[in-house]
C-alpha cells in the first residue's frame, strides 16, 4: 500500500535486516506490532529465513492485547508459532537472565499513545536495563507518536513517585516516539545498552496518527480510537478519584461521571471555564465494568474540535477541580496500597498537584508551577529527537 509513513518493522524487513540476521532474537511486542500491510511482526520474523525468533515477551494487556488493565498475565507457549511467551506483567515486570539465555538481541515493537503513565514505556525501560546488564543488543522498531511530536504538556515526574505508571522524569505528554524515548533513556538516564532505532520512515513531528495513512490498531482494550488517545493524557487522571473515567463504555476516557454527579451542573461549569479546543455535553451512561459497573452515571462527554489548541492535561485537572467544587461531599482521591498513599499521586508523578487542588488552587495556576521544569526538559530533549 502506498502510504506517506511506514513503521520501523517495514524498514527493517526492506533495508535493515542485516542488523539481526543470523541472531537469536527475543521480541517484545503485542497485537500492535504489525507491518503497514497488517502482517504481525511475530509472524513475519518467525517466518523469515534469516532470523531465529527464539522467545516472545508480552506487556500489560498480553501479547495479543486481549487482557483488561491491571490483570496479571502468566507465561505460555504461542499456539501459532510454538515460541515461548514470557509475561512482563505478572510475576515478572522485566526479563530475567533465565528468560534471556537463548537470545543475542531484544527487539521492541509496540505502539505507544504518547502519555507517561501508559505502561509500555516502563516495559521498554526495564527491558533496556536487562539487555544492558547482559550485553545484549536492543533494537526499537519505531512507530509514530499518535498525538503528534510537537505538543508537550504536564509536570515532570518526581523521583520519589517512580512506579510502573511513571519511571522517568518526563512530562505527562512528552511529544516523542518510543525510539526517541529509548535514545533519551539510554544516554541521559545512563542505561547504556547497545541500542539501535529503526525509524518510522516519513513521519514528521506535526503529524497526528490519522495524517500517516497507517491503520489504527487499538493499543489496549480501552484505547479504541485516536480520539481516545487525544484526551487520555488528561482524563486518565480521573482514575485517581472515585469517578468513572468511562471504562466499560464504548467511549473510555471521553465519558466522565458518577451516580452522584449532576451532569447538567458539571457541564455548565466546564463550559464557563472556556477551555481551548474542547466542548462538553451532558450525558448519562452505564459502565458494564470498572467503577460503578451497571450503575447509571451522570456526567459529561468531551468533544475535542481543535486538537492542536486543546490542552489535555489542563482539561483533566479542570474537570477534577469542577467536580470537587460542585460535589465536595462526595468526591474523594483514591487511596493507594496504604492509607498514606494516593493512586492519583502516582499518575500525577507528584503529590503537589493533589495538594494544590485540595487547597482550592486554580488549575491554570497549578500548570504554571511546572513551566520551568518543562522548559528545561524541552532543551534537553532536543538532542534525542530523530524526526523533523
Amino acid at each position: 500500500m502506498n502510504r506517506p509513513v511506514e513503521f520501523g518493522i517495514d524498514q527493517l524487513l526492506r533495508d535493515k535486516i542485516d542488523i539481526i540476521e543470523g541472531k537469536r532474537i527475543g521480541l517484545v511486542t503485542n497485537h500492535t506490532g504489525i507491518t503497514s500491510s497488517l502482517c504481525s511482526t511475530v509472524d513475519v520474523l518467525h517466518c523469515h529465513p534469516k532470523i531465529r525468533l527464539t522467545s516472545l515477551f508480552g506487556p500489560e494487556h498480553g501479547i495479543r492485547g486481549d487482557v483488561q488493565d491491571g490483570s496479571s498475565i502468566g507465561s505460555f507457549t504461542d499456539s501459532r508459532t510454538g515460541v515461548p511467551v514470557y509475561s512482563l506483567y505478572g510475576e515478572h515486570y522485566r526479563p530475567t537472565p533465565d528468560m534471556l539465555r537463548d537470545i543475542d538481541a531484544l527487539v521492541f515493537d509496540i505502539q505507544d499513545v504518547g502519555a507517561r503513565f501508559y505502561t509500555y514505556i516502563a516495559t521498554m525501560n526495564r527491558c533496556m536495563k536487562a539487555a544492558a546488564e547482559l550485553d545484549l543488543g536492543f533494537i526499537v522498531l519505531d512507530r509514530p507518536n499518535p498525538i503528534n511530536g510537537l505538543t508537550v504538556e504536564g509536570n515532570l515526574l518526581r523521583e520519589n513517585y517512580q512506579s510502573f505508571v511513571g519511571e522517568r522524569p518526563i512530562p505527562i505528554r512528552y511529544g516523542m516516539t518510543m525510539g526517541e524515548l529509548a535514545t533519551m533513556f539510554n544516554e541521559w538516564f545512563g542505561i547504556n545498552c547497545e541500542l539501535s532505532v529503526i525509524r518510522a520512515e516519513g513521519w514528521r513531528r506535526d503529524m497526528w496518527y490519522d495524517d500517516t495513512g497507517l491503520p489504527w490498531v487499538a493499543p489496549s482494550p480501552n484505547m479504541p480510537t485516536l480520539q481516545t488517545a487525544t484526551v487520555y493524557p488528561g482524563t486518565c487522571l480521573i482514575e485517581g478519584i472515585n469517578v468513572s473515567e468511562g471504562r466499560g463504555t464504548t467511549r473510555p476516557f471521553e465519558m466522565i461521571g458518577a451516580p452522584w454527579i449532576d451532569g447538567f451542573r458539571l457541564c455548565d461549569r466546564m463550559v464557563k471555564w472556556g477551555l481551548p479546543g474542547v466542548a462538553f455535553r451532558t450525558i448519562r451512561f452505564t459502565p458494564m465494568f470498572g467503577k460503578y459497573a451497571k450503575e447509571v452515571c451522570g456526567g459529561v462527554q468531551l468533544h475535542v474540535y481543535d486538537r492542536n489548541s486543546y490542552r489535555t492535561v489542563l482539561t483533566g485537572l479542570t474537570l477534577i477541580k469542577a467536580i470537587m467544587d460542585l460535589f465536595r461531599d462526595k468526591m474523594e482521591f483514591r487511596r493507594g496500597k496504604t492509607d498514606k498513599d494516593y493512586s492519583f499521586d502516582l499518575l500525577a508523578g507528584t503529590d503537589e498537584i493533589r495538594k494544590g487542588l485540595v487547597e482550592n488552587r486554580d488549575p491554570e495556576e497549578i500548570a504554571k508551577d511546572w513551566e520551568g521544569d518543562l522548559k528545561e526538559f524541552l532543551s534537553n530533549r532536543k538532542r534525542y529527537l530523530l524526526y523533523p
